[in-house]
């Protein structure tokens, strides 16, 4: 049986749960700093939730049919509100700019789950979390930034982490070998996310958050539909296509419950909510798939998340997250 099924299930017998994360929202008040603050850990929480029902659709029909369909299904699900809500047809340069964020998170989704299903969920997870430190030197090449002492100290934390996560799980490798082939594939992931953080910086300056999810997941999936004849494989059983569903459904209501947050406090404040992954990782890991958590992966883990404390700004930075 499909591992995320009883979850799924769970879901569907209660539809006011998709609804919740919209109706908390909505209730929250802008004067308080607590509400922001739980918001974006519940968003948090379900972007790991969806990590879990992707991990589950792509060891079923591959990490490219599972994303290929999820982001079909997130297209469908955000165009009509972005319609709705007066959204009117980009300007040519703001369509270039989704198109290039949209090619650039389909080679970053891709890779984390082709990756994720050859790792423990926690520990993909944490070396994900090298992605702010690789995006400092993006923004040195591509935006002329200088990079500080503090960024470099903080980029050789973050890679020691990484080192040790890699070792410990290489050692361990009961896999087949495919565990280094897991790390390269996230490392990947991470430099894109990189990228993809620059552009989302640029993107939120023209765009709303509704417009930027709707054209995300249509150029995400217009970009994987030509390899979709050689490819694309159907969900093998109803389960697996609700959890596909659900995915969807979980990656609109955390990015809504984000835009509401970074909305109504400094985004130095909520980043480092974003940590809090690891733990839903290392929980939904061991309660879905039976997964252990080794000390090795929390000290690297420890070191990765000390290094970007490090290199964030210490001064009041946009809220510019979308």
């Amino acid at each position: 049986m499909c591992p995320f099924a009883a979850l799924v299930s769970t879901i569907a017998a209660f539809p006011w749960l998709n609804q919740l994360p919209l109706a908390m929202a909505h209730k929250m008040d802008r004067r308080s700093p607590l509400l922001p603050f739980l918001a974006t850990m519940a968003g948090v929480g379900l972007y790991s939730l969806m990590d879990v029902a992707m991990k589950t659709g792509s060891l079923a029909i591959g990490a490219y049919s599972a994303l290929l369909w999820r982001s079909i299904i997130a297209a469908l699900l955000t165009a009509p509100l972005w319609r709705l809500s007066g959204g009117r047809w980009p300007a040519p340069a703001t369509l270039r700019l989704h198109a290039l964020r949209g090619t650039v998170a389909a080679g970053m989704a891709l890779t984390f789950f082709w990756g994720l299903v050859r790792l423990p969920l926690a520990e993909a997870i944490a070396i994900s979390f090298l992605a702010p430190l690789i995006a400092l030197f993006l923004a040195a090449v591509m935006l002329g930034e200088t990079i500080s002492r503090r960024a470099i100290i903080a980029s050789l934390l973050g890679l020691t982490g990484v080192v040790l996560i890699a070792g410990m799980r290489i050692g361990n490798d009961d896999a087949g070998g495919t565990a280094w082939q897991g790390i390269v594939s996230i490392l990947i992931s991470a430099l894109l996310y990189a990228w993809n953080l620059i552009l989302q910086r640029r993107q939120a300056q023209i765009a709303s958050p509704l417009e930027v999810a709707c054209f995300m997941n249509a150029f995400v999936s217009l970009v994987l539909l030509p390899a979709a004849p050689f490819f694309a494989l159907l969900p093998t059983s109803a389960q697996i296509g609700a959890a596909l569903g659900t995915s969807a459904v979980l990656a609109v209501a955390a990015g809504m419950l984000f835009s509401w947050a970074y909305a109504r406090a400094e985004a130095q404040v909520l980043v480092p909510v974003e940590y809090s992954a690891f733990v839903w990782a290392a929980l939904f890991g061991w309660l879905v798939f039976g997964e252990e958590l080794a000390w090795v992966t929390v000290a690297g883990t420890v070191l990765i998340v000390a290094g970007c404390w490090i290199a964030a700004p210490r001064r009041r930075p946009e809220a510019d997250v979308v």
